[in-house]
């Protein structure tokens, strides 16, 4: 018996690993967060237990974990995006180790792949950026220390925000004095679901244009320079003077 955390990708059903959707498909019992996993995913399953966990705390999601485990049932935990990025899946690991309960994580499509996808954009190009940060805009949750959105804007990286959408305001703030007013920025709300939606802009204009979208949640914020390059280096990869094993 194993349970198996599954990145179910961002929204499009097509957007999961042959080996998520093999496992969804075989598993006699399903957990998935209906929250922001579509039952789409899951089409042709053969399992006899289906429970969307959105209002269940982790005590009663360990439980059936537990129940499962003692049936011999493997369970497919399916959770949005990739698992390993904001999927609550420590917590559960934690107490599946505590009892002795094996388990195995198939990642996912990220939101941030689907968004960069969608804009047609390359979050890495040769002397514009070449790190990516993924951080979220700390209110709830304190951020640990050096983790504050205004330190990582010190780097001027591609970043991508997840959960910050209702405090733009706060954040466009905090990056302008290290990106400036006129560095492109996008807000994607739903990405590769059928209702995306997205505006891209400046931090000088993009407050604007998201209250005219309406975006208050399920979005994600992408910031930096790559969004809208102008000309930029070719690289090496591909360069016709450039020799590797491949191409000497």
């Amino acid at each position: 018996m194993t349970v198996y955390f599954i990145g179910a990708g961002p929204g499009d059903p097509e957007l999961i690993t042959v080996k998520g959707q093999r496992l969804i498909r075989s598993c006699p019992v399903i957990l998935y967060a209906g929250s922001l996993v579509p039952e789409a995913v899951l089409q042709g399953h053969s399992a006899n237990q289906v429970v969307n966990t959105a209002e269940l705390n982790l005590g009663e999601i360990v439980t059936l974990l537990h129940q499962a485990h003692k049936r011999g049932q493997d369970v497919a935990r399916v959770h949005s995006g990739d698992p390993s990025l904001y999927g609550a899946i420590g917590e559960q690991i934690r107490e599946l180790r505590a009892l002795g309960i094996p388990f195995e994580i198939v990642p996912g499509v990220t939101a941030t792949a689907a968004c960069a996808a969608l804009l047609e954009s390359e979050l890495t190009l040769p002397g514009i950026a070449q790190t990516v940060i993924l951080t979220r805009y700390g209110t709830t949750s304190p951020m640990p220390e050096g983790e504050q959105l205004e330190d990582l804007a010190r780097h001027r990286a591609t970043m991508a925000i997840h959960l910050g959408v209702r405090q733009l305001p706060a954040i466009v703030s905090e990056l302008l004095p290290h990106y400036g007013a006129d560095c492109p920025i996008a807000v994607i709300h739903r990405a590769s679901w059928p209702d995306q939606d997205w505006v891209l802009g400046t931090l000088a204009d993009i407050e604007e244009k998201v209250a005219a979208k309406g975006f208050r949640r399920t979005a994600l914020i992408l910031v930096g320079r790559v969004l809208d390059p102008g000309s930029f280096a070719e690289s090496a990869l591909y360069d016709a003077r450039h020799r590797h094993l491949y191409r000497p």
